[in-house]
């Protein structure tokens, strides 16, 4: 009875407001799905959907390394068959590794760009051949048509998710960390980036840059942007138009996204200006930590007062060269903590008592526990946030792609110690070790930063849902999105008014000159007919 009383006067009070209560019923959504660590936070939304009673379909491809093709309670999965296998887009990922990891440190810029080109060009070979399977699949795309879903959430890591939207008429949602550089959202987006205070991904720079750094950071943009359109144009543009039969561009169709979920927050961001279709959920699969396993939690209570430190590079690296693991593996064991390492590949030779090996380790429950320390990682999203989230401090080694990046960001926050994965000695991974875990400093600048996470008005898995079921509500976003969707990019920037101003001004100079020239002449010509009657 008091429930019931307690409902009805909190609806009395929305009506005395003038407000309706905000609900949504259960809807269709579809999911297009990243793979490896992307496919994990689309996962975590997936799970929250349903449990709120959404019906979710994800549609995936025969090929997935990451995505379960088999339905479960409340998550149907349409699955495309493509022409490569499973075992193939594992090898390529392994190739890449291999070769950021090791080789691209000692090839010049002409050797890393071609062997660059050559990966992404076989990544799109795959992407490609996925998207054009999609939509010659009519039978499943007519099966969407009549299913009336709600809204479409995509992630860029594979692409044509967003053109999927537009061919089943569907408000959708991008899911994404920050991009490689951020020409995707700035581009496509329309995000603000000023070149002054706001660093490019991958060259060094922080928010606080001189002369030099704002010089740099700025040309940076330039070639950047330059490449992303003409890369863009050369192997996406031509498809996207191919589908839809009209000229259509990769960036336009990106473009016409309601919301875009954006996986970080300022507790790692610097300051920078956002558009109000640009939402932050980073750590939404952040959860507090649950025990362990028996045998793993008498290992980590055995550590006594030193505690342990937490180490894994990723689901992605499985496995290092017999020299790095040894590396790795005599500094881990000059430390008096003990180590939980998740490592698949050969045992090292190095390897210390105080060091354990794991396939796989509950890393979430393990960052939250009390022994623990410090954390080792590479530096993925997904890691950092957890870390966050539990107030770890970091000894960083970035791999590739933005993770030096994101640890260039704790390092300036002061969370995080880094050494280079190349040319790190046994001393310098104990040194890095030794200073996170002994100074206070890098803890107390963690938890600092793990209050700035928790302090939201709402969670980030609850901000992604909401949002997600704002969509929904109000069949798409599109009162968020910008102007500037619409302008050219003299407009955008508008050239066109300094041009209209500046030949006013011209015209304005133009004629005081001739005025004063008119003037000059005809003075000129009195002083002289003065002159002769004189």
């Amino acid at each position: 009875m008091k429930a019931c009383a307690r409902a009805a006067f909190y609806l009395l009070f929305l009506l005395s407001l003038g407000q309706d209560p905000v609900y949504v019923s259960a809807g269709k959504i579809l999911i297009w799905p990243g793979e490896f660590s992307h496919w994990l936070n689309v996962k975590v939304i997936i799970e929250e959907l349903i449990t709120r009673g959404h019906d979710v379909t994800v549609a995936t491809h025969s090929a997935t390394p990451s995505v379960r093709t088999t339905p479960s309670k409340g998550c149907n999965v349409d699955v495309v068959q493509v022409p490569h296998t499973k075992q193939e887009i594992l090898d390529h990922t392994e190739r890449l590794l291999k070769y950021w990891m090791y080789d691209l440190p000692n090839d010049n810029i002409i050797q890393a760009s071609l062997k660059i080109k050559e990966i992404i060009d076989l990544s799109t070979e795959q992407n490609h051949a996925l998207c054009r399977s999609v939509f010659e699949r009519e039978d499943l795309l007519e099966k969407w048509r009549q299913e009336e879903f709600d809204v479409l959430v995509t992630d860029p890591m594979n692409m044509c998710g967003d053109l999927l939207a537009l061919k089943l008429n569907l408000p959708f949602i991008i899911s994404l960390r920050f991009s490689f550089g951020s020409a995707l959202e700035r581009l496509c987006g329309q995000l603000p980036t000023p070149p002054s205070y706001v660093p490019g991904i991958g060259i060094g720079n922080t928010d606080q840059m001189d002369f030099i750094q704002r010089l740099k950071n700025m040309l940076f943009n330039l070639v950047q942007d330059f490449l992303f359109s003409i890369a863009m144009a050369a192997k996406w543009d031509y498809l996207y138009a191919d589908v839809m039969g009209k000229p259509t561009t990769l960036c336009d169709t990106l473009g016409k996204a309601d919301i875009w979920l954006i996986r970080t927050y300022w507790d790692f961001e610097y300051p920078r200006p956002l558009l109000p279709n640009f939402k932050f959920v980073g750590g939404l699969h952040c959860k507090p930590a649950k025990p362990l396993p028996k045998e793993m939690e008498e290992f980590v209570q055995s550590s006594g007062d030193d505690g342990i430190v937490v180490f894994s590079l990723g689901s992605m690296v499985k496995n290092l060269t017999k020299d790095r693991a040894n590396t790795i593996a005599s500094a881990l064991g000059q430390i008096p903590q003990k180590v939980l390492w998740r490592y698949s590949g050969d045992k090292p030779d190095t390897l210390s008592p105080n060091t354990k090996l794991y396939d796989w380790i509950p890393q979430n429950d393990l960052l939250g526990h009390p022994k623990t320390r410090a954390f080792i990682t590479h530096g993925g999203t997904n890691g950092l946030y957890e870390a966050i989230y539990h107030g770890v401090p970091m000894v960083g080694i970035p791999l590739f792609a933005d993770q030096p990046d994101n640890l260039l960001h704790m390092k300036t926050k002061g969370a995080a110690v880094t050494v280079d994965f190349n040319k790190m000695k046994t001393e310098d991974l104990k040194e890095a070790l030794t200073e996170v875990i002994n100074n206070p400093s890098y803890k107390e600048s963690m938890m600092r930063l793990s209050r700035i996470h928790h302090d939201q008005p709402m969670k980030p898995l609850d901000q992604a849902v909401y949002w997600i079921e704002f969509v929904m509500r109000n069949k798409g976003a599109k009162h968020l999105r910008v102007e500037a969707h619409n302008l050219t990019w003299y407009q955008y920037h508008c050239l066109d008014v300094i041009a209209f101003l500046l030949s006013i001004v011209a015209l304005v100079i133009f004629i005081f000159v001739k005025t004063c020239k008119w003037l000059f002449r005809k003075c000129c010509r009195r002083s002289s007919a003065k002159s002769k009657k004189e």
